[in-house]
């Protein structure tokens, strides 16, 4: 047993997924960037494409050449999750850590399975609406239902906040190794923009997913496409979307900084 968890350490450490998890990072700042416009064009009245991950991810095979960036993403994706996988169960520091690492191999293989199932099997991507209410119809149909949705609101909101958190207290930056004060400082403020953009956006869909458990209407659950439209609609109507769009485009930018100075 100690032989297999050496040779699965020194395969978490090996250079080639090192540059793979670097890919990934950009990859992810490609998703992000994507979504950012797409939630500026929701926030004019365009688009027509589901403003999430979906969206971008058919918005990027509709480009010439999309097919291979397609490969490149999921094989840098894979390669990320493969590199957060050796953090959860190999790195060391704090338990949260290892947690988040875990968190984030599942939501990187998701996007993986999500790539591949449109390159080889041309099945489109689910939205991550459509995700958001089938998970909320299944928690229904359990005991106690409605208090199962509320506390995945619950959490889906403290992630925000947390996310928040993390901009605020410039927590993101612990990983990064970056060379010179101008470009810490610079990715530092792209960083925090970034990581409140997102929490606004959990924030907003857990407080949709909350009204779907007082409601008991699993058309109500919403996921990114649903909480950045939502977003449109409040008092401060599209200017809201649009700074949250611009957040989220930074993040993206922080995301190519990631695949450059991340500690991997």
């Amino acid at each position: 047993m100690s032989r297999l968890s050496g040779t699965a350490r020194r395969a978490a450490d090996h250079p080639a997924l090192s540059l793979l998890a670097k890919v990934g990072f950009a990859a992810r700042g490609v998703l992000y960037a994507l979504l950012g416009i797409l939630a500026i064009q929701v926030a004019f009245g365009g688009g027509g494409k589901e403003a999430d991950k979906s969206g971008a991810i058919h918005l990027v095979a509709a480009q010439p050449l999309g097919e291979v960036l397609l490969w490149v993403m999921a094989v840098g994706l894979a390669g990320l999750a493969v590199w957060q996988f050796g953090e959860a169960v190999f790195g060391g520091g704090r338990a949260r850590d290892r947690v988040e690492s875990g968190g984030r191999f599942v939501v990187y293989l998701l996007l993986v399975f999500s790539i591949l199932g449109l390159l080889i099997g041309g099945k489109k991507a689910a939205s991550t609406d459509s995700q958001s209410r089938d998970a909320t119809r299944a928690l229904f149909e359990l005991p106690g239902g409605p208090f199962l949705v509320g506390v995945v609101a619950l959490g889906v909101i403290a992630l925000g906040c947390y996310w928040m958190y993390q901009g605020w207290t410039r927590e993101f930056m612990k990983d990064m190794r970056v060379t010179t004060p101008e470009a810490r400082k610079t990715i530092t403020r792209l960083g925090v923009a970034g990581h409140v953009a997102r929490g606004v956006v959990a924030v907003a869909a857990g407080i949709l997913i909350g009204r779907a458990a007082v409601t008991y209407d699993p058309e109500e659950a919403v996921g990114i496409d649903g909480a950045l439209k939502a977003l449109a609609d409040t008092p401060a109507g599209p200017v809201s979307l649009v700074v949250v769009a611009v957040g989220l485009v930074l993040f993206a930018v922080y995301c190519f900084a990631e695949s450059r100075w991340h500690r991997t």
